[in-house]
């Protein structure tokens, strides 16, 4: 009953002002004795590891937002090597992980989404990935919220995508249809020496925004799809491992490969909880 009462609040909520109210919040630095005591509640309630982060003392943030995206202490994620190993992006457990069934990337039981529509709607950008590899991982409240580079790749594209904000928990997932295909989210796609990848960083209720290091804040900016290209003198390259994007308020990142091009680690599976750099997955030609 719970479970059915919490879906059907999420339909009536207003989700995009309450969410940019909560972003406007988060990122208020004029009121520390507030910050403080929302950032303290926040560290007791779900449990974040401060001894991980570089600042231990979570009054020394100048706004939630920076609680909330703090930098972790150097070496404690240290990504695994090897040239074909792709490694976890981000801390978080794995919601769904396999190989899209077409153009239908699997979401829970009973429920799955389109490929098309998480990118964006643009065919030509969809069809490289049909049939292909996927995998989706939910960042929990306490967990680290910045977002690495899985393998070494070169930025070709970013899209906006306008959405819902429904939250993004395992209880949603299970019953809202085409859940990570209606929420906002940034489209990133990245050329690699295995072929293009996608990484799709998806809003959720209360997200305030997401960040990334070559265009700031991301959303929102428009009331429709948004694409910008990275080509020439614009092209950014990353490495394996390298900070290429945050979330301001915690959320879902979804990976996707072309056919073939990536084995997923047989240890692998719904409900695994990952960290940042581990080893997921083998690429399948040798680079």
């Amino acid at each position: 009953m719970f479970d059915k009462l919490f879906i059907l609040s999420q339909y009536v909520t207003p989700q995009l002002a309450l969410s940019r109210a909560a972003g406007r919040l988060a990122d208020n630095d004029r009121n520390p004795a507030l910050k403080n005591r929302v950032i303290k509640w926040f560290v007791k309630r779900y449990g974040v590891d401060m001894s991980e982060a570089v600042e231990q003392d979570p009054t020394a943030y100048p706004s939630f937002n920076a609680f909330f995206t703090r930098a972790l202490k150097p070496g404690l994620r240290p990504v695994a090597g090897g040239e074909n190993t792709f490694v976890s992006p981000v801390d978080g457990a794995i919601s769904q992980i396999g190989q899209i069934a077409g153009d239908r990337v699997f979401q829970a039981k009973g429920q799955s989404f389109s490929l098309l529509e998480l990118l964006g709607g643009d065919t030509q950008r969809a069809e490289p990935f049909h049939g292909g590899e996927f995998s989706t991982i939910y960042l929990s409240p306490k967990d680290y919220h910045r977002i690495h580079m899985p393998m070494a790749g070169t930025l070709r594209e970013m899209v906006y995508v306008p959405g819902k904000l429904f939250s993004v928990n395992p209880v949603t997932a299970e019953n809202v249809p085409n859940l990570f295909a209606r929420n906002e989210r940034v489209v990133c796609m990245f050329d690699t020496a295995a072929g293009p990848m996608a990484l799709v960083l998806v809003g959720a209720m209360i997200v305030g925004s997401v960040e990334t290091p070559w265009a700031g804040i991301v959303a929102p900016n428009s009331s429709g799809v948004t694409t910008i290209a990275y080509e020439g003198e614009s092209a950014i390259s990353f490495a394996k491992g390298e900070e290429m994007g945050r979330f301001r308020l915690g959320s879902t990142v979804v990976m996707v490969m072309p056919k073939g091009s990536i084995h997923w680690n047989a240890d692998q599976a719904a409900e695994k909880v990952v960290r940042m750099g581990e080893a997921f997955g083998e690429l399948s030609s040798p680079l």
